[in-house]
């Protein structure tokens, strides 16, 4: 038989000649250079010797190499030739074959015969035949020779077999073995593979592994299947075989029938083999996998493979005999490399096989969501999980999803995680590094969170390799104030918590960089050093008196570290003083450091000793000294809360001190005015109060009665009220009235961080008061700041770049001008160009609250009515703010508060009841529902656009970033109950307003101040709940607990006094108490919260399906309802508001199609009949500006619903398919209602709407459909022909809007045309196909469908005006025809619903 090979390989020609050129180097290099024998032709007379002459070959004897006159093909023909025309032929071949028998007797002439021959061609001519083949291969390549020459090739090993290499290094059977392989032709290839299976049954172990691994390389594709079968038996008698015999039954064509013997049979031998076979291993049972057997093969797999019992146990076994014999290093290191390689090379076959299978990526991922006990999880599963997520791009977000699984349901836990990486700590901590250094901001966040547990948990680990951490310093521009305190805390840690012969190293460079970049004019570096310095102080001054796990056993501060802290806090303060920000930045770092961590006694003392001197000295005077000098506006003490009469007081010396300031750069160097007095910013005030205040607090644990004189202490000022003066003042006072404000502001707001815990009734109802300040200088700046345009505040928070603080530089009247002109420009184009659309949108489907060109000199008027009254929003200022602390709302629980008024001689005169009024309680909510979004609101809710900075949004929450978002959600279930108290007293406000306007929307008070105050403290306090139950964190387990706490509290509202329920009890409790007040709901922001709310509390729940029912009733009710006009919205309504409560009612309802229905049938109708600026009667909140939302929701949910339907097969019950056609009808008819309605609303946004979604309902129709008028046109034909029909008029509505979108050549319509009609022309030809699978073929035509408008009227081109008047106008298409066609012998009558064939008439 002769069998087609594959040319050799560069590789394989190399390993061919290795023996020989390892043999031929030394002995022949030895006799050129010391005696220059001359080699000898052989001298023969035997036909052998002078064939092989006559043909090209020379044989040579001794060492030498045969010579090759002639190209070997050449020679292969000659020879080939000679011996077939050869007067004895073929016995001629017998005696050439008795010559070479002869001839290879002696054994160096054997050897000869072997290896390659030597090319006497000239270089021209030997071009691209480098490699010369050996004589044996060479004879083995003609066809008369090669069975005569492979006999004797196989008589001759038997002698070579057991003999061990020769002197010469040559290993004889090998290279006999490597004559046969690659061989162009192979005359009989069965003998030869049965020759082989012999040699391999009698060789030795290590010739059987050569023999066996050589199989692919010398046998045909025919014999394939028998050398399967003898290897798969041969793998049962012999074990160790196993690798090379599963490495050539990869490599060869079998059945799957013995591929799947073959693996089970390995399979079963998976717990017992060698950690060197393992690697071949998987990768044969990878390779034999199918796609029917996947995930039963990869389930079997990851149950008998076991990471942790195979790998990790030879690992740390080489690892111990490291230890134990340190003198036989050699032997232990071999070993543990060894063990690593195979773990490589394991690891490596499994990713290459999930890279390029699909089939095994997916099975592995099902398997491991298929475990779900705790014990079941192994290494193995994370680790796939892990090399699938690197491997393969599009499995990331599933990969995600099952690990976001695990860890939720506690299935993956702690212990796993250490034992997954426990080996690998030092390529854990490498890693690492490599992630922080990457500067993505989120791979730096979450490398440092992991880097700073390791240091925390396995501190003697990482100290071993803090070298590695080190190198981070060298990457410091790119980090963020967070990331860098964090990476000071880590080095520091591992620097000074104890004493290791490398934490000099460490302590030696971290001072280096400190000094730097403290010495640095950059304010950059200069926060960088800054930060480094007070972590690492921080960590040095730490209190020792209690063992720590850091520092166990260490006592207090010695006199040596104290020096050091001091020192290095004395050399931040001297660098750092002549930068307001920079001093204002150390202030603040310093206070969290003493908020954060508990300092030694000694440096406390030695702080609070130095901050109360000089803040003192540098803000407060006495009161009776009334500051005299130029200013520009007279000075007077404002706010305080106590009389006082004597000169025994104290003020706050603001506004002299931002005078005498505002003759300074911003930045620039400090300058003193008087060689004795020592001028400070204002900017530093309240960050140094801030540091005050913790350090007495720390100091007197709690008590601040010290400094309580700072809370009711008055400010120098000036009268803030904008009157009439505010007109004539210059630009230079508005903005020095604005900074004065700033700045009294924010040292209200750390005042009352400040006192916000003290619990003396006279304490609170003054932390009250100030708060009450805050809310009315907030009002006040808003007015300040509505007429200086491009202001600038000072800052007020300090860990940042200047740059990233970007103050809106176009207030409300830049805007209020911006916003005529785009209405006058909008104008214009409309007149100037009517066919094209009015208003250019911004955003997909959003223009369409855009007002009509009727409506806009309306709006004209409105805006120039409405320039007096013109104010910024303060949201835009929010990083000019002093950061509340989350301490501050304690005030929350502030019911009522007494305040006694005391007479002269301390009696009680009087007494007056204080508490929290609205604007407080609002300004407090704000605050932490903006706190709440910050840190509990998930990621991916709130991410930001690509190329978009991070930084901007987490500005004013870098104390609350120090926190955890555990602890953030600790603290604010504290809160549930008065924020209850204070929910259930503004329902009930809202209520008797209701009953005092017998239920009127525009009654009496709902316009007022207070109704909206009300209203927006609901709104928050609904807010709150939601962002606080939406935290992901509650999926923990470890937060389960909290989770009940939480519900308890509104439970208890509703049924107090029943301890221990039940989860899913819990949760009914929680969901009827808030469902209660969906009553009192003020506004549409409001129930869209209260709604959301309830749904987070029903996703928590196992049985959801019964209150489900409850959130679409309650959104029924909802948009049933008619709200309060608001100034901004003419409906009320924010329209993305809207559109999300509309989503909600038609996901929960429990018949999506009875709802579109009603909608569109009902509400739509009465809008259309009803006056121009009225609203549906049985719907109010559909207007004629928010059609398009509706109209937009209605076809979004209907696609949704009918591509969720399953098609249905041929198999299901008569019953089925009935309903299911019924389904289908409905459908359709819901179709055609909403595609009709642009025939009356044929604005641009729904056109929009329509082709988007009307494509993907054809397409739907197609997929789901048509596969079951299939199968039921023939027993319920009247149906489907009456579905057919409506959805072909849809369809022709459809066609007609694609022609009005040409013809008015709207770039964002006509970019849906394409596909549009792509789908109508499948579904043309998919209803052909249905009627031809029922024998209705006669039933299917085709004819022209002309290009209409949405009117109808023809629209016609150039090339139609000049056709021929007696062209046909009819039109001949969208016609459903009854005709006769036989189906089984009867007559039947079947119609085409689509026989459209759009014709396009446009002369494009």
């Amino acid at each position: 038989m002769v069998s087609k090979r594959r040319l050799p390989t560069s590789e394989d020609k190399e390993n061919l000649t290795e023996d020989a050129s390892k043999a031929r180097k030394q002995p022949l290099s030895k006799k050129t250079k010391k005696f220059h024998v001359r080699n000898e032709v052989e001298e023969n007379n035997s036909v052998f010797v002078k064939l092989l002459k006559t043909s090209g070959i020379t044989l040579k004897t001794g060492e030498s190499q045969n010579q090759l006159a002639v190209d070997q093909i050449i020679f292969q023909r000659k020879l080939f030739q000679t011996l077939r025309k050869h007067p004895s032929y073929p016995a001629i071949v017998e005696e050439f074959v008795s010559g070479l028998e002869s001839y290879i007797e002696d054994q160096n002439s054997f050897r000869n015969c072997l290896l390659s021959c030597e090319h006497l061609q000239d270089e021209e001519a030997s071009i691209g035949t480098s490699y010369c083949k050996s004589l044996i291969k060479l004879l083995l390549g003609i066809d008369i020779l090669q069975p005569a020459i492979i006999k004797i090739l196989f008589e001759k090993l038997p002698e070579f077999i057991f003999k061990n290499v020769n002197s010469d290094g040559l290993n004889m059977p090998r290279l006999i073995i490597n004559q046969l392989k690659w061989l162009d032709r192979v005359v009989d290839s069965k003998d030869l593979t049965t020759k082989i299976m012999q040699l391999i049954s009698i060789a030795p172990v290590y010739l059987q592994h050569d023999f066996v691994t050589s199989l692919p390389e010398i046998l045909g594709d025919s014999q394939h299947a028998d050398v399967g079968k003898e290897l798969s038996d041969l793998l049962t008698e012999n074990t160790l075989l196993t690798v090379p015999i599963l490495d050539v039954l990869s490599s060869l064509r079998l059945e799957p029938k013995l591929l799947t013997k073959v693996r089970q049979l390995v399979m079963g031998k998976l717990s017992s083999v060698m950690l060197d076979d393992l690697p071949m291993i998987i990768k044969f049972i990878l390779h034999s996998i199918t796609a029917t057997d996947a995930l039963e093969v990869i389930s079997e797999l990851r149950e008998k493979l076991d990471l942790q019992h195979c790998i990790l146990p030879s690992l740390l076994q080489a690892s111990q005999s490291k230890v134990k014999n340190k003198g036989q290093t050699s032997s232990s290191g071999n070993q543990e490399n060894s063990g690593q390689d195979c773990v490589i090379l394991l690891f490596d076959v499994i990713k290459s096989a999930v890279r390029y299978e699909k089939i095994i990526s997916e099975a592995w991922i099902k398997a491991i969501e298929n475990t779900t006990s705790v014990s079941e999880h192994k290494i193995l599963d994370l680790a796939m999980l892990f090399i699938i997520y690197s491997t393969n791009t599009q499995t990331k977000k599933c990969i995600e999803r099952v690990l976001r699984n695990k860890i939720r349901s506690g299935c993956f836990q702690e212990q796993l995680l250490q034992s997954t990486f426990y080996i690998h700590y030092l390529e854990v901590i490498g890693a690492l590094v490599t992630h922080i250094c990457s500067g993505n901001e989120a791979e730096v966040d979450t490398a440092l969170d992991v880097l700073l547990d390791l240091v925390v948990l396995n501190p003697s680990a990482m100290r071993l390799n803090a070298v590695f951490v080190k190198g981070i310093l060298d990457y410091l521009d790119n980090m963020s104030p967070q990331q860098i305190r964090k990476l000071f805390y880590i080095l520091s840690t591992l620097a000074f918590s104890k004493q290791h012969e490398a934490s000099s190293h460490i302590q030696d460079d971290m001072h280096l960089v400190i000094r730097k970049q403290l010495s640095s004019t950059v304010f950059k570096y200069k926060l960088t050093g800054i930060i480094g310095a007070v972590t690492m102080a921080g960590i040095i001054a730490a209190d020792r008196s209690r063992s720590s796990s850091l520092t166990p056993g260490r006592g207090d501060l010695s006199s040596e570290q104290c020096t050091q802290v001091t020192s290095l806090l004395q050399l931040v303060h001297s660098c750092s003083e002549q930068s307001p920000q920079a001093s204002a930045l150390y202030y603040d770092e310093f206070a969290n450091l003493i908020q954060g961590r508990k300092l030694a006694p000694q440096v406390l003392e030695w702080a609070g000793q130095t901050i109360f001197n000089d803040f003192q000295d540098a803000f407060v005077v006495d009161i009776c000294v009334v500051p005299e000098g130029d200013y520009p506006f007279p000075v007077k003490a404002l706010y305080g809360l106590e009389d006082y009469e004597s000169c025994d007081g104290i003020a706050i010396n603001l506004l002299p001190l931002l005078f005498s300031r505002d003759f300074v750069k911003d930045g620039g160097r400090l300058t003193s005015q008087e060689s004795d007095q020592k001028l400070v910013s204002p900017l530093c005030l309240a960050p140094y109060f801030r540091l005050l205040r913790l350090c007495v607090d720390r100091q007197h644990n709690g008590n601040l009665e010290e400094i309580d004189g700072l809370l009711d202490c008055p400010i120098f000022l000036t009268d803030l009220e904008p009157g009439e003066r505010l007109e004539s003042m210059s630009v230079k006072e508005r903005s020095f009235i604005c900074s004065l404000i700033f700045l009294t502001l924010n040292w209200f707001r750390e005042v009352v961080n400040a006192f916000c815990r003290q619990t003396l009734p006279e304490m609170k109802v003054k932390v009250l008061t100030r708060l009450k300040h805050i809310v009315e200088l907030q009002q006040l700046l808003e007015k300040h700041l509505a007429v200086t345009p491009d202001y600038v505040p000072p800052l007020a928070n300090f860990d940042l770049e200047t740059s990233e603080v970007t103050p809106p530089t176009s207030t409300a009247v830049s805007a209020k001008i911006r916003i005529q002109g785009n209405v006058g420009g909008r104008k214009r184009k409309a007149d100037g160009n009517k066919t094209s659309s009015p208003d250019p949108l911004s955003k997909e489907d959003n223009s369409e609250c855009d007002p009509a060109p009727s409506d806009r000199s309306q709006l004209e008027k409105e805006f120039r009515g409405k320039e007096e009254k013109t104010s910024v929003s303060l949201q835009n200022y929010h990083a000019f703010f002093r950061e509340l602390d989350l301490e501050v709302f304690s005030i929350l629980h502030c019911g009522l508060v007494a305040k006694f008024i005391l007479d002269t001689e301390m009696h009680t005169e009087a007494t007056e009841v204080v508490q929290l009024q609205p604007p407080e309680l609002l300004f407090l909510l704000e605050d932490l529902a903006q706190k709440l979004e910050n840190m509990l609101t998930p990621s991916v809710t709130r991410r930001v656009p690509f190329l978009k900075s991070k930084g901007n949004r987490n500005i004013g929450f870098s104390h609350l970033h120090q926190r955890s978002a555990s602890e953030i959600a600790h603290r604010v279930v504290q809160l549930l109950s008065p924020m209850c108290n204070h929910l259930e007293n503004i329902h009930d406000y809202f209520q008797c307003l209701t009953a005092k306007n017998h239920g009127v929307v525009d009654g009496p008070g709902i316009k007022g101040q207070e109704y909206h105050i009300m209203s927006s403290c609901y709104q928050r306090l609904l807010q709150i709940l939601h962002g606080l139950f939406a935290w992901n964190g509650f999926f923990q387990p470890e937060n389960t607990n909290l989770l009940y706490s939480a519900l308890e509290v509104l439970a208890n509202r509703l049924k107090p006094g029943e301890p221990d329920q039940a989860l899913e009890e819990l949760l009914s409790q929680s969901f009827h108490y808030l469902q209660n007040f969906h009553l009192s709901i003020p506004s549409f922001q409001c129930a869209l919260y209260l709604i959301r709310l309830l749904m987070v509390i029903l996703e928590k729940s196992t049985a959801p399906t019964q209150n489900k029912g409850k959130i679409a009733s309650l959104a029924r009710q909802f948009l049933f309802r008619v709200w309060p006009s608001a100034e901004k919205e003419k409906s009320g309504i924010p329209n993305d508001q809207l559109q999300a409560l509309l989503s909600i009612y038609l996901e929960h309802t429990d018949s999506v199609l009875k709802a579109i229905e009603e909608i569109a049938g009902v509400g739509v109708p009465e809008l259309i009949n009803s006056p121009k600026e009225a609203s549906s009667s049985t719907f109010p909140t559909l207007t004629r500006h928010t059609f398009v939302i509706f109209f937009r929701v209605m076809m979004a949910e209907l696609e949704k619903t009918v591509k969720g339907l399953q098609a249905g097969t041929a198999a299901d019950s008569e019953q089925i398919h009935e309903e299911k056609l019924l389904y289908w009808n409905m459908a359709v008819r819901d179709f055609s209602i909403l595609i009709n309605l642009i025939k009356v609303f044929d604005s641009r946004p729904v056109l929009h709407v329509c082709l988007k979604y009307g494509r993907l309902f054809v397409e739907a129709f197609l997929k789901q459909c048509m596969p079951l008028l299939d199968f039921s046109f023939r027993k319920h034909r009247e149906d489907v022909l009456s579905l057919l029909e409506t959805f072909q008029l849809n369809t022709r509505l459809l066609h007609h809007l694609c022609g009005h979108s040409k013809i008015h050549q709207d770039t964002k319509l006509t970019k849906h045309v394409p596909l549009l009609k792509k789908t109508l022309e499948l579904l043309v030809c998919r209803v052909k196909a249905m009627l031809i699978l029922n024998n209705c073929r006669e039933a299917f035509w085709l004819g022209n469908l002309k290009n209409r408008d949405l009117q109808g009227e023809e629209i016609t081109s150039q090339n139609s005006q000049e056709s021929t008047a007696d062209e046909s106008e009819d039109d001949t298409s969208s016609q459903v025809s009854k005709s006769k066609g036989t189906e089984d012998g009867e007559e039947d009558e079947a119609s085409d619903g689509e026989k459209e064939q759009e014709s396009d008439d446009d002369s494009d």
